[in-house]
């Protein structure tokens, strides 16, 4: 009975500190507010959207990199095509998404662990350069999903949770092409790295 007791508390303790570290991700943005560009996009008479990678020697979710990238091609291919249709005066800006850090739960560790598989989270930093390779805007987005609402979903805020960075990041390109006025990072102050 004694040893049962102790099994059962032992259980319930790896238990709750699971559930307990799963909560909150670790990944932190710099800002809840990203800066605006030095200038409008829209001084560029070719915008060239490079396609989203990990940060080099950081490996993740290569399906949670596609989903991304998934995204920010439908967000801005309308407009980009738009954009790019003017006349050319040698003026390119380049942009280069990069996902610095993602803890991605894909639907099978979700329906097999639940909330226990921890939370969700992804930070992406996108680059804006000219033609002679002066940075023009540096923005991160963040966001993430956690581990019960990831858990009880089995996996559905987890995906949503890369369509919505994608989000932030073609907001952040269409907000700034006719005047330079920055946006949000999607963090709130929970999620702000203080140093």
């Amino acid at each position: 009975m004694k040893n049962t007791r102790r099994t059962v508390l032992l259980a319930t303790t790896v238990l709750a500190a699971g559930l307990m570290q799963g909560c909150a991700t670790r990944i932190k943005a710099a800002s809840t507010d990203n800066p605006p560009p030095s200038k409008a996009f829209s001084a560029y008479s070719r915008i060239v959207v490079k396609p989203v990678v990990f940060r080099e020697g950081y490996h993740g979710s290569q399906a949670g990199l596609a989903k991304i990238e998934e995204n920010l091609r439908k967000d801005l291919g309308e407009k980009a095509e738009q954009w790019n249709n003017r006349p050319n005066d040698g003026s390119v800006l380049t942009v280069e998404p990069v996902v610095e850090e993602l803890s991605f739960k894909r639907i099978a560790t979700r329906v097999f662990l639940g909330p226990l598989a921890g939370s969700s989270g992804v930070l992406m930093r996108v680059s804006f350069r000219d033609q002679n390779g002066n940075v023009i805007a540096n923005p991160e987005f963040f966001q993430r999903t956690a581990a019960f609402s990831g858990g009880f979903t089995l996996g559905v805020t987890d995906n949503l949770m890369l369509t919505r960075v994608a989000n932030l990041a073609s907001g952040y390109i269409i907000a700034n092409y006719d005047k330079a006025v920055g946006g949000p990072t999607g963090a709130d102050d929970k999620a702000v790295r203080h140093n």
